[in-house]
């Protein structure tokens, strides 16, 4: 019976601030500034590189590690649930009052990666190009979910992983159509690493 407790680890895992912490590091509550998401972009925005890639691995880490536990103990269904259960976390952090937080696609890479290894893959040099070509992590993360949820599909995936697809994607698409609608008007800030 213990082990369903997994799932509220899993949950507590997501909502580990990762971005709040390295900017109360520098003296900063990324929270009041840039897009006010406590997440990896807004992390490397505000905080440089070094410190975006350590929140970066750690807001992966922790949606790996959910989808690792709820898969160990739960298989398939229950590396989902977990996964997810780390997503909702660290979107809609409870140590932050519940309020839309971060939009969980470092978390969700972190999933698939543990998941979905070969998929990653292509979606991580997707990503990679779209940010390098447009500069815009938004529309980088947008084109990396739809190609996740199109390639389980393609690769016949099991169904777990196609509904966690199906969830995620629409999940990551719109916590960003704030960005979507930036993006089409021109005003969208653009990825840069210069600190």
């Amino acid at each position: 019976m213990w082990e369903y407790a997994i799932f509220i680890i899993a949950y507590l895992l997501g909502a580990i601030p990762f971005a709040y912490w390295a900017g109360r590091y520098k003296g900063m509550d990324v929270r009041k500034h840039g897009s006010g998401n406590i997440g990896t972009t807004n992390a490397f925005r505000l905080l440089g590189a070094k410190l975006g890639v350590l929140v970066l691995l750690g807001d992966a880490l922790k949606g790996a590690l959910a989808a690792y536990l709820g898969y160990r103990f739960f298989g398939p269904w229950g590396g989902i649930i977990a996964g997810l259960l780390a997503m909702a976390g660290h979107s809609w952090n409870p140590f932050f009052g519940f309020k839309p937080s971060g939009k969980g696609v470092a978390s969700g890479f972190g999933i698939i990666l543990v998941l979905m290894p070969k998929i990653t893959v292509m979606a991580i040099v997707l990503f990679v190009l779209v940010v390098f070509l447009t500069r815009y992590v938004s529309v980088g993360s947008v084109l990396a979910a739809l190609t996740v949820g199109i390639l389980v599909f393609l690769f016949n995936e099991p169904m777990a992983y196609k509904v966690f697809a199906v969830i995620a994607v629409s999940g990551v698409v719109i916590r960003h159509r704030t960005n979507i609608q930036r993006v089409l008007k021109g005003t969208e800030n653009k990825f840069n690493l210069k600190r």
